[in-house]
């Protein structure tokens, strides 16, 4: 029927078509844990169920929200539609303040409540280090 030269290139075909399949396969399971999913405070209101897994909240912090309790930060994530309490130990960027954006990374309690284990402040396109900035000034 088919000659040993086609059977041997037959075999190389399916064998490297395993292989490449077998590993995205594994790639995308080892990638599975590492992946973190961002969801708004309006996302995170319409939920079906709660996740147990890790997420990222982001938004706006509100202002008049922020609040520090011992060694906790209290403050409030909006996008202007619904907003979620967010509570969070742990170093504070220098970024973070109240009116500007935030991202937290953690988990959910519940609807309207964040336990966040990472704090990620976020800063417009004409953000420049103050370091930097008084460099400039000097020259």
């Amino acid at each position: 029927m088919y000659g040993s030269k086609v059977k041997l290139r037959i075999f190389f075909v399916l064998l490297i078509l395993v292989v490449l399949s077998l590993s995205v396969f594994l790639i995308l399971k080892s990638l599975e844990d590492n992946v973190v999913y961002f969801k708004s405070p309006t996302e995170i209101k319409t939920l079906g169920e709660i996740e147990k897994n890790k997420i990222r909240i982001g938004g706006m912090v509100k202002k008049n929200s922020i609040f520090v309790e011992e060694k906790k930060l209290k403050f409030i994530v909006t996008d202007f539609k619904n907003e979620i309490n967010v509570t969070y130990s742990g170093v504070i960027p220098n970024l973070f303040a109240e009116g500007k954006g935030v991202v937290a990374e953690g988990y959910l309690k519940d609807r309207n409540v964040f336990l966040a284990t990472k704090i990620l402040a976020k800063h417009d396109e004409n953000y420049m280090p103050p370091e930097v900035k008084a460099a400039i000034e000097e020259k």
